[in-house]
């Protein structure tokens, strides 16, 4: 997810993918506690996308972003 289309979203559907992402991100740590995760390069990047979106959530509550 790149942050332009983060950008894009209004602040309910902002709020509704970071819990979409935290949960994927609960189920890619308990796969890869019980070895069965093949790619674990994927919870980087979903880390990433967290991350992005708060920080987004962040700029619109600041009036940063219109």
């Amino acid at each position: 997810m790149k942050a332009n289309e983060v950008r894009q979203l209004n602040a309910t559907e902002l709020e509704s993918k970071l819990g979409e992402l935290k949960k994927d991100l609960f189920m890619l740590r308990m796969a890869h506690a019980t070895n069965q995760l093949e790619n674990p390069i994927r919870i980087q990047a979903l880390k990433r996308d967290i991350a992005r979106v708060k920080t987004v959530i962040r700029e619109k509550q600041r009036g940063e972003v219109s």
